[in-house]
């Protein structure tokens, strides 16, 4: 497949595995860059910037094929040195990167003096157009049922995927319940030049994700995922265990981030892809996972996908024109 998004970031196929807090490392990354997709290392998984610089390297050892650092800027209770994060992004040679959260217009002029390319992800067109307008590559936008952040208009990819590809002049990846290969030729259909998945990719051999949650995972619907942080117009998409439940609680209570930040801590997070507990704390996955059936090798996903999504627009889509 070639699409505008192949084409500027020289990949083979048109999709890209997004940023994932504690599971975007190396490993993961280098298969999917491997496969022909694009791979994005998670940033601020790693706790030092100087760690950032040895993971990066590490993905280096693994592929010689493109790959992005994603770079998200949340509110946090403890204060995160991004200035140097991005530091290190810049100077280890990385040619992509991926930003989220808020607008990385600050950012910019460092990414572009070094000819670095920048896939913003956002939520909403208007968003969109800001950042098209402050001169990133490419644009992820993500639909309602995405997990992490899915913002706060609920607006679902087959209404959200058409109204950019309307709107901008630059490609669009589409993000937000993408996991085979019928999602992949529905975006291309909706105007969009490529998918994100980042649920999907955590249900593979190479994810750093404890066996018990992939097949949680496996087992899980489209039913089984929670919305956070609503009373506090920070929306998180979490898989539906006792912790995310307790917060939705909370939060009906009238509790605050204070009270509410330990039990829902990104810490107690990675105790779960980590030690296999689903119950150790919240975490992330998208309305998605009610398609993911097996845990395949990225490789096998990707050409998978590839390939379903080419039979599809080739002969049946064909076959239904009179």
């Amino acid at each position: 497949m070639k699409t505008r998004f192949t084409e500027m970031f020289g990949v083979e196929h048109p999709i890209v595995q997004g940023g994932m807090q504690w599971v975007g490392r190396a490993e993961l990354i280098a298969a999917v860059a491997n496969a022909g997709a694009l791979g994005c290392l998670t940033a601020l998984t790693q706790p030092t910037p100087e760690d950032l610089s040895k993971e990066i390297q590490r993905v280096k050892d693994m592929t010689d094929k493109p790959f992005a650092v994603n770079f998200t800027i949340l509110p946090t209770l403890k204060p995160i040195p991004y200035d140097e994060y991005m530091d290190a992004i810049v100077q280890s040679g990385v040619k992509i990167v991926e930003t989220a959260g808020n607008n990385p217009k600050v950012h910019m002029p460092k990414l572009k003096e070094k000819g670095i390319k920048v896939i913003h992800k956002c939520t909403s067109v208007r968003h969109a157009l800001s950042a098209q307008k402050i001169g990133v590559d490419a644009i992820s936008i993500d639909g309602f049922e995405c997990a992490g952040h899915p913002g706060e208009d609920d607006t679902p990819g087959l209404i959200l995927i058409p109204r950019a590809a309307d709107q901008l002049d630059i490609p669009i990846v589409a993000s937000g319940g993408f996991a085979d290969g019928r999602g992949l030729a529905a975006a291309l259909a909706l105007g969009a030049d490529g998918i994100n998945m980042g649920t999907r990719f955590m249900a593979t051999r190479e994810a750093p994700v404890h066996p018990n949650i992939k097949e949680k995972m496996v087992n899980a619907s489209e039913l089984d995922t929670t919305l956070i942080f609503r009373t506090l117009r920070n929306t998180s998409r979490m898989f539906t265990n006792s912790v995310s439940e307790k917060v939705v609680s909370m939060e009906a209570e009238g509790k605050k981030i204070d009270e509410i930040g330990p039990i829902a801590s990104g810490q107690r997070g990675k105790l779960v892809y980590e030690e296999g507990d689903s119950e150790a704390g919240v975490w992330s996955a998208g309305m998605c996972i009610g398609l993911i059936d097996d845990v395949p090798t990225v490789k096998e996903l990707v050409d998978r996908i590839v390939g379903e999504a080419e039979d599809l627009i080739s002969q049946r889509l064909k076959s239904i024109v009179a």
